[in-house]
């Protein structure tokens, strides 16, 4: 079999777990669960139906990095909770979420399935990082269409898309960006800096949505091509060329936001997918019962093992 490895978007699988799976099932204390079990179903869905053979989840350490906040100051602004006074920014997670993510860590560890964040950066950065660097087909699990930008049918990078939920997931190649978008993959970052993005908190250029976007890119390439024709007063209408010039500062610092990082020093951890050995079945059924995990501990315990 062919090596595959897997990149989960961790936060934006929980984020989906928790608010899509029915919060009935509570830890013998009487907490909440849902989210870390459905995670586990969703691990346990996403190795049996793609087998791949190794398996990362990839970790938000910083969710809004100051640098990127430093270019477009309202980068994810909607986002953020008021903090102590001088504290750093603090992302808004229901209550009952934010006490199952030490569940989810601990539950990942049982599993043996390493887990990657670095310091001032998000998780898109890492998988960016990890999908570039790898030898291997790739598979990147994620409602983020951000992410798009990673697509790469030369180099076996795909998307797992999984926006209209677990039971109707996507694979995103080249094919399904262009369909989608009229643009390549390598100019989705372009194709979003334009467009904007309300639930990131980046404005993109006034007046330009997704259409203009890419019929300027199909024209010039790239946005760098787009705003020298616009400054040059050639291949679009005045009109458009005056969004741009007015959009001039955004546009300096944008792409650096938008485009995930491809070249962070990480650690390159044993990925590889094996069944538990005794020791981590015992951890495994241990934690199932301390919390009330249940069958979606047995079932991805099953699917790590059947892939293996």
């Amino acid at each position: 079999m062919t090596d595959r490895l897997m990149l989960l978007d961790t936060a934006s699988l929980y984020f989906r777990a928790f608010y899509g799976v029915p919060d009935t099932v509570k830890a013998p204390d009487g907490r909440s669960v849902n989210a870390a079990r459905g995670l586990l179903d969703m691990i346990a869905k996403l190795v049996s139906t793609y087998r791949p053979t190794h398996l990362v989840a990839c970790w938000d350490d910083d969710w809004r990095p100051q640098w990127r906040v430093d270019l477009i100051p309202s980068y994810k602004t909607h986002r953020v909770v008021e903090a102590v006074a001088g504290g750093p920014d603090v992302e808004e997670v229901p209550d009952p979420l934010e006490e199952q993510i030490p569940l989810i860590r601990a539950e990942l560890a049982a599993l043996g399935i390493p887990v990657i964040g670095a310091a001032e950066h998000e998780a898109d950065d890492v998988i960016g990082t990890l999908a570039t660097r790898s030898a291997d087909p790739v598979d990147v699990v994620t409602g983020d269409r951000d992410l798009f930008q990673l697509v790469d049918d030369a180099s076996g990078v795909r998307v797992i898309y999984t926006a209209r939920g677990m039971s109707n997931l996507e694979i995103v190649t080249d094919e399904t960006v262009v369909g989608k978008y009229g643009v390549l993959p390598a100019q989705y970052a372009d194709f979003a800096t334009m467009r904007g993005d309300a639930s990131d908190g980046l404005p993109g250029v006034k007046g330009v949505g997704e259409k203009t976007a890419a019929s300027l890119l199909q024209a010039h390439g790239d946005l760098a091509g787009i705003r020298t024709a616009a400054a040059s007063g050639e291949g679009m209408s005045a009109a458009v060329a005056k969004k741009f010039a007015e959009a001039s500062d955004y546009l300096d610092v944008a792409p650096t936001v938008v485009k995930v990082a491809t070249e962070l020093t990480l650690p390159a951890p044993d990925s590889r997918l094996r069944p538990l050995d005794a020791a981590r079945t015992a951890a495994a059924n241990e934690l199932a019962e301390q919390w009330n995990l249940g069958t979606s501990m047995t079932r991805a315990v099953t699917a790590l093992a059947e892939t293996a």
